[in-house]
Protein backbone atom coordinates (compact mmCIF):
# COMPACT_ATOMS: atom_id res chain seq x y z
CA UNK A 1 0.00 0.00 0.00
CA UNK A 2 2.74 2.60 0.81
CA UNK A 3 4.53 1.75 -2.45
CA UNK A 4 1.30 2.30 -4.38
CA UNK A 5 0.88 5.68 -2.71
CA UNK A 6 4.42 6.67 -3.63
CA UNK A 7 3.59 6.02 -7.29
CA UNK A 8 0.75 8.55 -7.16
CA UNK A 9 1.73 11.57 -9.35
CA UNK A 10 -0.03 14.02 -7.04
CA UNK A 11 1.76 12.74 -3.94
CA UNK A 12 5.11 12.78 -5.75
CA UNK A 13 4.57 16.43 -6.73
CA UNK A 14 3.56 17.42 -3.19
CA UNK A 15 6.59 15.66 -1.70
CA UNK A 16 8.89 17.37 -4.21
CA UNK A 17 7.35 20.75 -3.37
CA UNK A 18 7.81 20.19 0.37
CA UNK A 19 11.46 19.22 -0.15
CA UNK A 20 12.04 22.26 -2.36
CA UNK A 21 10.54 24.62 0.24
CA UNK A 22 12.66 23.03 2.97
CA UNK A 23 15.85 23.38 0.96
CA UNK A 24 15.03 27.00 0.09
CA UNK A 25 14.62 27.86 3.77
CA UNK A 26 17.66 25.89 5.05
CA UNK A 27 20.22 26.55 2.29
CA UNK A 28 19.17 29.38 -0.07
CA UNK A 29 22.42 29.29 -2.06
CA UNK A 30 22.08 25.59 -2.88
CA UNK A 31 18.35 26.08 -3.55
CA UNK A 32 19.06 28.75 -6.18
CA UNK A 33 21.41 26.28 -7.89
CA UNK A 34 18.44 23.93 -8.42
CA UNK A 35 16.92 26.27 -11.04
CA UNK A 36 18.29 24.28 -14.05
CA UNK A 37 16.10 21.33 -13.04
CA UNK A 38 12.92 23.27 -13.82
CA UNK A 39 14.44 25.22 -16.72
CA UNK A 40 15.59 22.02 -18.43
CA UNK A 41 12.19 20.38 -18.05
CA UNK A 42 10.42 23.40 -19.55
CA UNK A 43 13.00 23.62 -22.37
CA UNK A 44 12.42 19.99 -23.38
CA UNK A 45 8.66 20.52 -23.37
CA UNK A 46 9.22 23.66 -25.45
CA UNK A 47 11.15 21.67 -28.05
CA UNK A 48 8.26 19.23 -28.41
CA UNK A 49 5.52 21.89 -28.42
CA UNK A 50 5.68 22.78 -32.16
CA UNK A 51 5.24 19.12 -33.14
CA UNK A 52 2.45 18.73 -30.59
CA UNK A 53 0.57 21.81 -31.78
CA UNK A 54 0.83 20.86 -35.46
CA UNK A 55 -0.23 17.24 -34.97
CA UNK A 56 -3.12 18.00 -32.61
CA UNK A 57 -4.56 20.82 -34.72
CA UNK A 58 -4.13 18.97 -38.02
CA UNK A 59 -5.69 15.76 -36.68
CA UNK A 60 -8.45 17.71 -34.95
CA UNK A 61 -9.48 19.65 -38.07
CA UNK A 62 -9.11 16.61 -40.33
CA UNK A 63 -11.43 14.55 -38.13
CA UNK A 64 -14.22 17.09 -37.72
CA UNK A 65 -17.60 15.87 -38.84
CA UNK A 66 -19.60 17.80 -41.45
CA UNK A 67 -21.91 19.22 -38.76
CA UNK A 68 -18.86 20.66 -37.01
CA UNK A 69 -17.34 22.47 -39.99
CA UNK A 70 -18.73 25.83 -38.78
CA UNK A 71 -16.71 25.46 -35.60
CA UNK A 72 -14.07 28.10 -36.39
CA UNK A 73 -16.46 31.06 -36.25
CA UNK A 74 -17.89 29.95 -32.89
CA UNK A 75 -14.42 29.39 -31.43
CA UNK A 76 -13.37 32.89 -32.52
CA UNK A 77 -16.50 34.49 -31.01
CA UNK A 78 -16.04 32.64 -27.72
CA UNK A 79 -12.32 33.39 -27.42
CA UNK A 80 -12.71 37.11 -28.11
CA UNK A 81 -15.65 37.36 -25.68
CA UNK A 82 -13.55 35.75 -22.94
CA UNK A 83 -10.62 38.05 -23.76
CA UNK A 84 -12.82 41.13 -23.38
CA UNK A 85 -14.36 39.85 -20.13
CA UNK A 86 -10.99 38.95 -18.57
CA UNK A 87 -9.44 42.30 -19.50
CA UNK A 88 -12.48 44.13 -18.13
CA UNK A 89 -12.36 42.14 -14.88
CA UNK A 90 -8.70 42.93 -14.34
CA UNK A 91 -9.29 46.61 -15.13
CA UNK A 92 -12.21 46.94 -12.71
CA UNK A 93 -10.43 45.29 -9.79
CA UNK A 94 -7.14 47.14 -10.35
CA UNK A 95 -9.00 50.45 -10.51
CA UNK A 96 -11.04 49.61 -7.42
CA UNK A 97 -8.10 48.49 -5.23
CA UNK A 98 -5.24 50.64 -6.63
CA UNK A 99 -2.41 48.18 -5.92
CA UNK A 100 0.25 50.66 -7.11
CA UNK A 101 -0.61 53.44 -4.68
CA UNK A 102 2.13 54.00 -2.09
CA UNK A 103 4.62 51.69 -3.79
CA UNK A 104 7.99 53.34 -4.30
CA UNK A 105 9.81 52.49 -7.50
CA UNK A 106 13.18 52.29 -5.80
CA UNK A 107 14.15 48.96 -7.30
CA UNK A 108 16.68 48.91 -10.06
CA UNK A 109 15.26 49.04 -13.56
CA UNK A 110 16.18 46.96 -16.55
CA UNK A 111 17.06 47.79 -20.11
CA UNK A 112 14.08 46.46 -22.02
CA UNK A 113 13.41 45.95 -25.74
CA UNK A 114 11.41 48.71 -27.38
CA UNK A 115 9.51 48.43 -30.62
CA UNK A 116 10.68 51.14 -32.97
CA UNK A 117 7.28 51.93 -34.44
CA UNK A 118 5.94 52.79 -31.03
CA UNK A 119 9.03 54.27 -29.47
CA UNK A 120 8.30 57.91 -30.16
CA UNK A 121 6.28 59.58 -27.40
CA UNK A 122 3.07 61.22 -28.47
CA UNK A 123 -0.56 60.56 -29.12
CA UNK A 124 -1.96 57.14 -29.81
CA UNK A 125 -2.14 56.32 -33.53
CA UNK A 126 -3.61 53.35 -35.33
CA UNK A 127 -0.54 53.11 -37.59
CA UNK A 128 1.61 52.57 -34.48
CA UNK A 129 -0.95 50.08 -33.22
CA UNK A 130 -0.72 48.17 -36.49
CA UNK A 131 3.07 48.08 -36.24
CA UNK A 132 3.00 46.72 -32.67
CA UNK A 133 0.36 44.10 -33.48
CA UNK A 134 2.21 43.00 -36.61
CA UNK A 135 5.43 42.72 -34.61
CA UNK A 136 3.71 40.69 -31.88
CA UNK A 137 2.14 38.29 -34.38
CA UNK A 138 5.32 37.89 -36.44
CA UNK A 139 7.34 37.18 -33.29
CA UNK A 140 4.77 34.62 -32.12
CA UNK A 141 6.54 31.29 -32.83
CA UNK A 142 3.37 29.25 -32.52
CA UNK A 143 1.17 31.11 -35.01
CA UNK A 144 2.79 29.80 -38.25
CA UNK A 145 2.68 26.26 -36.86
CA UNK A 146 -1.00 26.64 -35.98
CA UNK A 147 -1.80 27.99 -39.44
CA UNK A 148 0.10 25.10 -41.06
CA UNK A 149 -1.81 22.62 -38.92
CA UNK A 150 -5.15 24.24 -39.80
CA UNK A 151 -4.32 24.18 -43.51
CA UNK A 152 -3.15 20.55 -43.46
CA UNK A 153 -6.21 19.47 -41.49
CA UNK A 154 -8.59 21.38 -43.76
CA UNK A 155 -7.08 19.77 -46.87
CA UNK A 156 -7.44 16.30 -45.35
CA UNK A 157 -11.01 17.03 -44.28
CA UNK A 158 -11.93 18.22 -47.80
CA UNK A 159 -10.46 15.03 -49.27
CA UNK A 160 -12.51 12.81 -46.93
CA UNK A 161 -13.09 9.39 -48.43
CA UNK A 162 -10.02 9.53 -50.64
CA UNK A 163 -7.68 6.57 -50.05
CA UNK A 164 -4.51 8.61 -49.60
CA UNK A 165 -6.25 11.17 -47.38
CA UNK A 166 -7.58 8.42 -45.12
CA UNK A 167 -4.08 6.92 -44.89
CA UNK A 168 -2.61 10.30 -43.91
CA UNK A 169 -5.34 10.78 -41.31
CA UNK A 170 -4.49 7.39 -39.81
CA UNK A 171 -0.80 8.32 -39.83
CA UNK A 172 -1.60 11.54 -37.97
CA UNK A 173 -3.47 9.60 -35.28
CA UNK A 174 -0.52 7.23 -34.85
CA UNK A 175 1.88 10.18 -34.61
CA UNK A 176 -0.30 11.80 -31.92
CA UNK A 177 -0.40 8.53 -29.98
CA UNK A 178 3.41 8.19 -30.18
CA UNK A 179 3.91 11.81 -29.07
CA UNK A 180 1.67 11.28 -26.05
CA UNK A 181 3.71 8.23 -25.04
CA UNK A 182 6.93 10.25 -25.26
CA UNK A 183 5.39 13.02 -23.16
CA UNK A 184 4.25 10.56 -20.51
CA UNK A 185 7.86 9.40 -20.14
CA UNK A 186 9.07 13.00 -19.82
CA UNK A 187 6.36 13.80 -17.27
CA UNK A 188 7.81 11.24 -14.91
CA UNK A 189 10.46 13.87 -14.22
CA UNK A 190 7.86 16.53 -13.34
CA UNK A 191 8.41 16.18 -9.55
CA UNK A 192 12.12 16.89 -10.10
CA UNK A 193 11.21 20.02 -12.08
CA UNK A 194 8.76 21.09 -9.38
CA UNK A 195 11.45 20.62 -6.73
CA UNK A 196 13.85 22.85 -8.68
CA UNK A 197 11.27 25.57 -9.31
CA UNK A 198 10.09 25.81 -5.70
CA UNK A 199 13.60 25.60 -4.24
CA UNK A 200 14.76 28.43 -6.50
CA UNK A 201 11.74 30.62 -5.71
CA UNK A 202 12.14 30.29 -1.93
CA UNK A 203 15.93 30.51 -1.99
CA UNK A 204 16.18 33.46 -4.39
CA UNK A 205 13.32 35.69 -3.29
CA UNK A 206 12.16 34.53 0.12
CA UNK A 207 9.04 35.82 1.83
CA UNK A 208 10.44 39.25 2.70
CA UNK A 209 11.98 40.17 -0.67
CA UNK A 210 8.60 40.43 -2.40
CA UNK A 211 6.91 42.59 0.26
CA UNK A 212 6.68 45.78 -1.86
CA UNK A 213 4.90 43.83 -4.60
CA UNK A 214 2.72 41.58 -2.47
CA UNK A 215 -0.24 43.90 -2.95
CA UNK A 216 0.08 43.55 -6.71
CA UNK A 217 0.30 39.76 -6.37
CA UNK A 218 -2.75 39.73 -4.08
CA UNK A 219 -4.77 41.81 -6.54
CA UNK A 220 -3.76 39.47 -9.37
CA UNK A 221 -4.99 36.45 -7.42
CA UNK A 222 -8.19 38.28 -6.47
CA UNK A 223 -8.89 39.29 -10.08
CA UNK A 224 -8.23 35.74 -11.29
CA UNK A 225 -10.50 34.30 -8.61
CA UNK A 226 -13.23 36.80 -9.49
CA UNK A 227 -13.00 35.81 -13.16
CA UNK A 228 -13.19 32.11 -12.30
CA UNK A 229 -16.18 32.60 -9.96
CA UNK A 230 -18.15 35.18 -11.92
CA UNK A 231 -17.42 34.08 -15.50
CA UNK A 232 -16.09 30.53 -15.71
CA UNK A 233 -18.40 29.07 -13.06
CA UNK A 234 -21.68 30.02 -14.78
CA UNK A 235 -20.28 29.07 -18.20
CA UNK A 236 -19.30 25.63 -16.91
CA UNK A 237 -22.64 25.20 -15.15
CA UNK A 238 -24.50 26.11 -18.34
CA UNK A 239 -22.38 23.55 -20.19
CA UNK A 240 -23.55 20.85 -17.76
CA UNK A 241 -20.55 20.52 -15.42
CA UNK A 242 -19.94 21.91 -11.94
CA UNK A 243 -16.70 23.90 -11.99
CA UNK A 244 -15.63 22.39 -8.67
CA UNK A 245 -16.13 18.88 -10.06
CA UNK A 246 -14.11 19.89 -13.11
CA UNK A 247 -11.26 21.15 -10.92
CA UNK A 248 -11.26 17.90 -8.93
CA UNK A 249 -11.31 15.95 -12.22
CA UNK A 250 -8.25 17.90 -13.45
CA UNK A 251 -6.38 18.07 -10.12
CA UNK A 252 -3.25 16.20 -11.31
CA UNK A 253 -2.85 18.41 -14.38
CA UNK A 254 -3.50 21.61 -12.40
CA UNK A 255 -0.89 20.61 -9.81
CA UNK A 256 1.57 19.84 -12.60
CA UNK A 257 0.98 23.28 -14.13
CA UNK A 258 1.23 25.03 -10.76
CA UNK A 259 4.54 23.62 -9.63
CA UNK A 260 6.41 23.25 -12.93
CA UNK A 261 5.16 26.43 -14.62
CA UNK A 262 4.59 24.55 -17.88
CA UNK A 263 0.99 24.51 -19.10
CA UNK A 264 2.03 22.70 -22.29
CA UNK A 265 3.21 19.71 -20.24
CA UNK A 266 -0.35 19.17 -19.02
CA UNK A 267 -1.93 19.31 -22.49
CA UNK A 268 -2.01 15.53 -23.22
CA UNK A 269 -3.57 14.83 -19.82
CA UNK A 270 -6.10 17.64 -20.26
CA UNK A 271 -7.17 16.28 -23.64
CA UNK A 272 -7.70 12.81 -22.19
CA UNK A 273 -9.59 14.14 -19.15
CA UNK A 274 -11.90 16.33 -21.30
CA UNK A 275 -12.67 13.35 -23.52
CA UNK A 276 -13.65 11.30 -20.48
CA UNK A 277 -16.18 14.04 -19.69
CA UNK A 278 -17.76 13.33 -23.07
CA UNK A 279 -16.30 16.08 -25.27
CA UNK A 280 -15.74 15.12 -28.89
CA UNK A 281 -12.13 14.04 -29.42
CA UNK A 282 -11.31 16.15 -32.49
CA UNK A 283 -13.07 19.23 -31.13
CA UNK A 284 -11.20 18.86 -27.84
CA UNK A 285 -7.84 18.79 -29.57
CA UNK A 286 -8.66 21.80 -31.73
CA UNK A 287 -10.13 24.00 -28.97
CA UNK A 288 -7.47 23.24 -26.35
CA UNK A 289 -4.51 23.70 -28.69
CA UNK A 290 -5.74 26.94 -30.29
CA UNK A 291 -6.79 28.17 -26.85
CA UNK A 292 -3.15 27.98 -25.76
CA UNK A 293 -2.57 31.05 -27.93
CA UNK A 294 -5.93 32.78 -28.34
CA UNK A 295 -7.73 32.10 -25.05
CA UNK A 296 -5.31 33.10 -22.29
CA UNK A 297 -7.64 34.75 -19.78
CA UNK A 298 -5.08 34.70 -16.96
CA UNK A 299 -2.47 36.39 -19.15
CA UNK A 300 -5.03 39.03 -20.12
CA UNK A 301 -5.79 39.78 -16.46
CA UNK A 302 -2.06 40.09 -15.77
CA UNK A 303 -1.57 42.38 -18.77
CA UNK A 304 -4.18 44.98 -17.77
CA UNK A 305 -3.53 44.73 -14.01
CA UNK A 306 0.23 45.17 -14.44
CA UNK A 307 -0.23 48.17 -16.75
CA UNK A 308 -2.53 49.88 -14.23
CA UNK A 309 -0.21 48.96 -11.34
CA UNK A 310 2.71 50.67 -13.09
CA UNK A 311 0.58 53.72 -13.87
CA UNK A 312 -0.55 54.02 -10.25
CA UNK A 313 3.02 53.48 -9.02
CA UNK A 314 4.11 56.43 -11.19
CA UNK A 315 1.26 58.58 -9.82
CA UNK A 316 -0.64 58.63 -13.14
CA UNK A 317 -4.44 58.73 -12.94
CA UNK A 318 -6.02 57.53 -16.18
CA UNK A 319 -9.29 59.02 -17.41
CA UNK A 320 -12.21 56.95 -18.63
CA UNK A 321 -11.26 57.40 -22.29
CA UNK A 322 -7.64 56.52 -21.55
CA UNK A 323 -8.74 53.35 -19.73
CA UNK A 324 -10.88 52.41 -22.73
CA UNK A 325 -7.93 53.01 -25.06
CA UNK A 326 -5.69 50.82 -22.87
CA UNK A 327 -8.37 48.12 -22.87
CA UNK A 328 -8.65 48.14 -26.68
CA UNK A 329 -4.88 48.11 -27.14
CA UNK A 330 -4.56 45.19 -24.71
CA UNK A 331 -7.30 43.31 -26.55
CA UNK A 332 -5.26 43.51 -29.75
CA UNK A 333 -1.73 43.02 -28.38
CA UNK A 334 -2.90 39.99 -26.38
CA UNK A 335 -3.12 38.17 -29.72
CA UNK A 336 0.68 38.06 -29.62
CA UNK A 337 0.73 36.07 -26.38
CA UNK A 338 1.42 32.36 -26.17
CA UNK A 339 1.48 29.81 -23.37
CA UNK A 340 5.29 29.96 -23.35
CA UNK A 341 6.88 31.09 -20.09
CA UNK A 342 7.55 34.84 -20.11
CA UNK A 343 5.23 35.55 -23.04
CA UNK A 344 2.81 37.65 -20.98
CA UNK A 345 5.70 39.81 -19.70
CA UNK A 346 6.87 40.67 -23.22
CA UNK A 347 3.29 41.30 -24.35
CA UNK A 348 3.11 43.82 -21.48
CA UNK A 349 6.22 45.55 -22.82
CA UNK A 350 4.70 45.74 -26.31
CA UNK A 351 1.49 47.20 -24.86
CA UNK A 352 3.30 49.86 -22.84
CA UNK A 353 5.40 50.78 -25.88
CA UNK A 354 2.14 51.57 -27.65
CA UNK A 355 0.28 53.16 -24.72
CA UNK A 356 2.73 55.99 -23.97
CA UNK A 357 0.98 57.27 -20.82
CA UNK A 358 2.44 54.46 -18.70
CA UNK A 359 6.26 54.59 -18.32
CA UNK A 360 8.37 51.53 -18.97
CA UNK A 361 10.91 52.32 -16.24
CA UNK A 362 9.17 50.37 -13.48
CA UNK A 363 8.42 47.22 -15.48
CA UNK A 364 11.60 45.53 -14.21
CA UNK A 365 10.01 45.34 -10.76
CA UNK A 366 7.52 42.78 -12.04
CA UNK A 367 10.27 40.29 -12.86
CA UNK A 368 10.69 39.77 -9.11
CA UNK A 369 7.22 38.23 -8.83
CA UNK A 370 7.01 36.42 -12.20
CA UNK A 371 7.35 33.05 -10.51
CA UNK A 372 4.59 33.89 -8.06
CA UNK A 373 2.01 34.35 -10.84
CA UNK A 374 0.62 30.82 -10.57
CA UNK A 375 -2.91 32.21 -10.78
CA UNK A 376 -2.17 33.38 -14.33
CA UNK A 377 -1.30 29.99 -15.76
CA UNK A 378 -4.02 28.20 -13.76
CA UNK A 379 -6.67 30.61 -15.07
CA UNK A 380 -5.36 30.05 -18.60
CA UNK A 381 -5.64 26.26 -18.29
CA UNK A 382 -8.99 26.23 -16.51
CA UNK A 383 -10.39 28.78 -18.97
CA UNK A 384 -9.43 26.57 -21.90
CA UNK A 385 -11.04 23.50 -20.33
CA UNK A 386 -14.27 25.43 -19.74
CA UNK A 387 -14.03 26.71 -23.33
CA UNK A 388 -13.83 23.11 -24.51
CA UNK A 389 -17.02 22.22 -22.60
CA UNK A 390 -18.89 25.34 -23.71
CA UNK A 391 -18.01 25.04 -27.40
CA UNK A 392 -18.69 21.30 -27.38
CA UNK A 393 -22.14 22.00 -25.93
CA UNK A 394 -22.67 24.79 -28.47
CA UNK A 395 -21.73 22.41 -31.29
CA UNK A 396 -23.84 19.56 -29.87
CA UNK A 397 -20.59 17.57 -29.85
CA UNK A 398 -20.77 16.46 -26.25
CA UNK A 399 -21.88 13.05 -25.02
CA UNK A 400 -22.77 13.76 -21.40
CA UNK A 401 -25.89 14.95 -19.67
CA UNK A 402 -25.22 14.44 -15.97
CA UNK A 403 -21.46 15.12 -15.92
CA UNK A 404 -21.89 17.42 -12.92
CA UNK A 405 -21.96 14.19 -10.92
CA UNK A 406 -18.74 12.90 -12.56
Amino acid sequence: MPLRLLRNPTLQLLMAIACGMLLGAVDPRLAVAMKPLSDGFIRIIGWLMPFMMFLLIASGVAGLQVRQRGLGCRVLIYFQTMALLSLSMGCLIAEALHPGNGVASSASTLSLPVIDAANTPGEFSWSAAGAVVSHALVQNPILPIMLAGLLAGALLARAEGHRHADALRTLLEKAVSLLFKVLKVILRFAPLAAFGAIAFTIGRFGPASALPLLKFVAVMYLASAAFVLLVLTPVAQTSGVSLWRLIVHLKDELLLVTFTGSSVAALPGLIEKMQTLGCDRQLTRLVLTTGYTFNLSGSNIYLITAALFLAQMAGIELTGSELLTLLLISLVTSLGSTSMAGSAFFTLIATLNLFHLVPLEGVGLLLGVERLMKCRVLTNVLGNCVACLAIARWQNAVAFVSARRT
